[in-house]
């Protein structure tokens, strides 16, 4: 084989092993890690394309390209009436009526993508996606998260489940419960406080200043009284 040809072999070779680096480099997800919580959970999202669209009554809204990432934290929120777990939960029947799969040890369900899109607090995403979604709902007890990963990308939606980091950043006592428990207190120091002051009246010495300040004798007073009314307990 003369040099010619052996140099058109190597760099065929070299044209092959670059066009598989540049197909690598373009089919390979690159990620960010965000915060669900402040300072709290986290997880992986698509990086370069992921977007925050806001908070929709508590629910926390993301989207790229081919997914949606949706979060709940009960917890978060400071107003003592939260109707934003109404939206959430419904996200999470709609996606639970698909189709069950159990994939690398995550529940994923199989939907439809304009299923989702019909849920009330994705009104702020202005693009729509079409086919199957694989959506996994995932929540957490002790720091109070509740997600949804919904993708087009199968794998995507493994990684993003696989990247989460749990972190406790909320008490166990909500705004609600602390309401709750302030008029507790606040009912129960009023009812000792009466009971106090009913066992400590000295009930004599009221009606002797009473009879005092009137000039009225209670006794004949409730005598005649009793003579049209029936027995009054004085």
């Amino acid at each position: 084989m003369d040099n010619k040809k052996k140099i058109i072999i190597i760099s065929m070779i070299i044209l092959i092993i670059v066009a598989g680096v540049v197909i690598i480099m373009l089919t390979t997800v690159h990620y960010d890690r965000i915060d669900i919580t402040p300072n709290g959970t986290t997880i992986e999202v698509p990086a370069n394309q992921t977007k925050y669209d806001g908070k929709v009554q508590g629910t926390k809204i993301w989207h790229w390209n081919n997914g949606i990432l949706v979060t709940y934290n009960n917890h978060e929120d400071k107003d003592i009436i939260k109707v934003s777990e109404l939206g959430f939960n419904a996200l999470n029947k709609v996606i639970t009526s698909g189709e069950k799969q159990n994939i690398d040890g995550y529940t994923c369900y199989v939907i439809n993508a304009d299923k989702i899109l019909e849920i009330h607090i994705f009104d702020i995403i202005k693009i729509n996606y079409n086919g199957k979604f694989y959506c996994i709902p995932l929540s957490n007890e002790t720091t109070y998260d509740n997600i949804v990963i919904c993708c087009n990308d199968k794998d995507m939606a493994i990684h993003m489940a696989k990247s989460v980091q749990y972190k406790k950043v909320f008490s166990d006592t909500t705004e609600l419960d602390k309401a709750m428990n302030t008029v507790g207190n606040l009912s129960g120091d009023l009812q000792s406080k009466a009971k106090n002051y009913t066992d400590n009246a000295n009930l004599s010495n009221v009606k002797s200043t009473l009879e005092e300040k009137t000039g009225v004798k209670l006794d004949d007073a409730q005598n005649t009284i009793e003579h049209y009314t029936g027995k009054l307990p004085i």
